[in-house]
């Protein structure tokens, strides 16, 4: 089975690839609902011909089985407030697809047809904030992109939004019709909260890289002395990640004439008789500690990015449909606590990173400390020019700000749907 990556997602996104099935994905999930539609005949499964949620006691007639799919679709499209970035969307619906390649849902490739034809064309449903619980995966967010592929809804399509019907029938395509379990399926799962948590991937990855090059370039400023990051004292830290960060800022600050040299500097004989030294000793923290900041982010990184990926190839519907062993699972595979968790350790690890920006903010604002360059960067009359004073405002209110929403959601619960979700 292919495994699909975070990077795969990264060119779709925005790099102009098109998202393609493979003859053996489109196998794969021919076989689930070939075996769904006959082992279903005879049984009892949830969602299929029974009610949803705490509804599951109750029997549905074969008569209004179908419509049982539909009403899940527009019963909860219930989402509030204003719509997911475009960008979002697309990474869920390609999440979305990533789960039904698995094989594990019993759908009809129509589905996965549609939601192709909505990335690779950039029709985007429209998807409200607020709803999802994330305990039982992203319910309402699914149920609004569902609402799209069965013709209704709104899309956003070349700047504007429009009725889906009208912009299916512009683009020559259908909605797609329910078979078995289609609305259930396209609804129950965690594809939103791995789409959002693709993206943010990307931008913290791209983030880290640019504060690890700042941080170079500041201890550039600083003239500070280059064994902050030395191969021995990173290695001697253990953490992979300190010394990967190590390993980087040596490759940028290769061949630099600002660094200094310890060993030239204080080592040599020509300080023994000094009682106080012009050139400071040990840069700040926000300048010395560089990798030993920046290295447990780095590594937070890497375990969020593994276990994205995982969500994008994992089954996290319910239930779960395998014609390996001819049987039908009940479970939780739609409970969003892996993604919940990872992300809140990438929004306190960006919280942390963000503080030490501000921070090295502040050694270049502050002549006091840096002992070097004008107040604020001010080139001009000090008194009646300002450089970049008010900058600094903003980077305040920022990290400020930030450290606000670094509260972790992972910790709270509220149960509700009759305590079924409790």
């Amino acid at each position: 089975m292919v495994r699909h990556t975070i990077d795969e997602v990264r060119d779709i996104l925005y790099g102009g690839k098109q998202l393609t099935i493979t003859d053996a994905e489109y196998q794969t999930v021919n076989e689930s609902y070939t075996f769904l539609k006959r082992f279903a005949e005879d049984k009892v499964i949830y969602g299929i011909n029974t009610g949803f949620g705490p509804m599951a006691q109750w029997r549905v007639d074969d008569k209004y089985l179908k419509d049982l799919q539909y009403n899940i679709i527009r019963s909860h499209s219930t989402g509030a407030g204003e719509p997911i970035e475009d960008r979002y969307v697309r990474a869920a619906m390609i999440a979305r697809i990533g789960s039904f390649l698995q094989g594990k849902s019993g759908i009809h490739t129509e589905v996965i047809d549609l939601l192709t034809a909505f990335i690779n064309r950039s029709i985007i449903p429209f998807v409200p904030k607020h709803g999802s619980v994330g305990a039982s995966g992203d319910l309402v967010q699914l149920a609004h992109i569902a609402l799209c592929l069965i013709g209704e809804g709104k899309v956003h399509y070349r700047g504007e939004w429009r009725k889906t019907g009208e912009v299916l029938q512009e683009c020559g395509l259908e909605p797609i019709h329910i078979h078995i379990r289609e609305g259930l399926s396209a609804t129950n799962g965690t594809s939103v909260m791995t789409g959002i948590g693709m993206v943010n991937q990307l931008d913290a990855e791209n983030l880290l890289r640019l504060a690890v090059l700042t941080s170079v370039w500041m201890n550039e400023v600083a003239s500070s002395f280059d064994d902050l990051m030395a191969a021995p004292l990173n290695e001697y830290r253990r953490h992979a990640g300190q010394i990967y960060i190590a390993e980087e800022m040596r490759r940028i600050a290769a061949g630099s004439k600002c660094l200094q040299k310890r060993e030239h500097e204080l080592y040599d004989n020509g300080h023994s008789s000094e009682k106080v030294f012009e050139h400071k000793v040990q840069a700040y923290y926000s300048l010395r500690c560089t990798p030993q900041i920046l290295g447990p982010i780095y590594e937070t990184l890497q375990n969020s990015r593994r276990v994205l990926e995982e969500e994008l190839n994992a089954a996290s519907d319910n239930p779960i449909v395998d014609p390996t062993t001819e049987n039908v699972y009940h479970g939780g595979n739609f409970h969003g606590d892996y993604i919940s968790l990872e992300e809140d350790k990438v929004k306190i690890a960006l919280v942390r990173l963000t503080m030490t920006a501000e921070r090295q903010l502040n050694y270049l604002f502050h002549d006091r400390i840096n002992g070097i360059l004008p107040p604020f960067l001010n080139k001009g009359v000090l008194g009646l020019n300002y450089g970049m004073q008010a900058c600094q405002f903003t980077a305040t209110s920022t990290t400020a700000e930030s450290q606000t929403l670094a509260m972790p959601n992972y910790v709270h619960s509220i149960p509700n749907n009759n305590d079924n979700q409790d």
